[in-house]
């Protein structure tokens, strides 16, 4: 559910030399050279690269390959994630910056930078749920998109059913083609939202990204995670 951070290439697997069908230590110790040509550490390792592996090998090895990216990889606990139609994304990262740069709130994504080839509703989840707080960029653009609706009303939901993500869901107009404020949809409106081009946009900032919000949640994040990698080990 975090945000995966690094990521450690697994070398393929190879049978170790002693195990290699064409290197046999053992029976190498018991004949003589002569009979045996002598193979070099080049030859054994094509040799074993080419060889079938013993079921039990194999499965190992398989499962070596096929280990989750979770495990792979270092999760991190955001700041912030920005939900935003897909023909804001230049303004999604200047906002991105701005609140990173400019107020040192970070480390915060914006929804583009999720990772491809995943379904969007996990990509979703993860950016919710992996972040402090859910920032939705109101565009124009942004009640146009589908599934621009489709974030912000389970961000909302989200917010309601879980208790430690309260008051998590931030609506921001930006400098950039705001969306006004007559045509913002009833449940955002019930929400104090972030004004850029407001004076009090710096003061708005400071009270609302608290760092002692952010470790609860954090704290809470690493619990459920652990809970739930407890329970697969289970």
């Amino acid at each position: 559910m975090g945000i995966q951070k690094s990521k450690i290439d697994l070398c393929p697997v190879s049978l170790p030399l002693g195990k290699s069908h064409s290197v046999d230590t053992s029976q190498r110790h018991h004949e003589s050279d002569s009979k045996k040509p002598e193979i070099s550490l080049h030859d054994a390792a094509e040799c074993s690269s080419t060889t079938v592996m013993p079921t039990g090998e194999r499965e190992a090895a398989e499962g070596v390959e096929e280990l989750p990216e979770e495990d792979a990889e270092e999760e991190v606990f955001l700041k912030f994630v920005i939900l935003h139609a897909e023909s804001d994304t230049r303004e999604a990262l200047r906002v991105q910056d701005l609140l990173q740069n400019d107020f040192g709130i970070r480390p915060g994504i914006i929804f583009a930078e999720m990772p491809c080839g995943r379904q969007h509703l996990q990509n979703l989840d993860d950016a919710v749920n992996g972040s402090a707080w859910t920032i939705l960029l109101l565009t124009e653009n942004f009640l146009q998109d589908t599934w621009c609706k489709f974030q912000f009303y389970s961000s909302l939901m989200n917010s309601v059913n879980r208790q430690h993500k309260y008051n998590s869901v931030i609506p921001m107009r930006p400098l950039n083609n705001p969306l006004p404020r007559e045509r913002t949809p009833f449940a955002l409106r019930t929400i104090n939202a972030l004004e850029e081009e407001s004076r009090g946009f710096p003061t708005q900032v400071e009270r609302i990204f608290q760092e002692s919000v952010y470790q609860t949640q954090q704290t809470i994040w690493k619990e459920t995670r652990n809970t739930v990698q407890r329970q697969l080990i289970a």
